[in-house]
């Protein structure tokens, strides 16, 4: 790979450390982590979110402040708790869990493979049959 192939690569991939969905599951379902459906209400509406999860747009009207602040609400605004994000297939989790990074957060994991899948990282939590639920109104 040349080196603006992995600069690309490096880009794309983000920061934070990655997480399995069903890790992920498994860590949510022990109280080890946070995590938070960054997809839009319309896509949450169309497969739910993961059972357990919250769900924190990076959709957000008030732009990437309004999903820090939702972020951190969910996590009672300690940004030393685990989190992890969920997207449909890794990208705007990547950009979401590098959003919290720059906000302080520290301990933050991203579930790339996303609720959809993609080729690179793995099939996705709804096809490896993890649970959904709808989110709150």
């Amino acid at each position: 790979m040349t080196a603006g192939g992995a600069v690309w690569l490096r880009a794309w991939a983000g920061d934070a450390p990655a997480l399995a969905a069903d890790e992920a599951a498994r860590r949510m379902a022990n109280g080890a982590v946070t995590l938070l459906d960054v997809r839009s209400a319309a896509e949450w509406r169309a497969t739910g979110i993961p059972a357990g999860a919250k769900p924190a747009t990076i959709h957000d009207p008030a732009g990437i402040d309004g999903f820090v602040a939702a972020a951190a609400k969910a996590v009672g605004g300690d940004r030393n708790a685990p989190v992890a994000v969920i997207c449909r297939t890794g990208r705007r989790s990547t950009a979401a869990a590098d959003a919290l990074l720059r906000a302080g957060f520290t301990k933050v994991y991203n579930v790339r493979e996303g609720m959809g899948g993609n080729p690179i990282d793995g099939p996705g939590w709804l096809a490896r049959g993890l649970k959904t639920e709808q989110p709150d109104s």
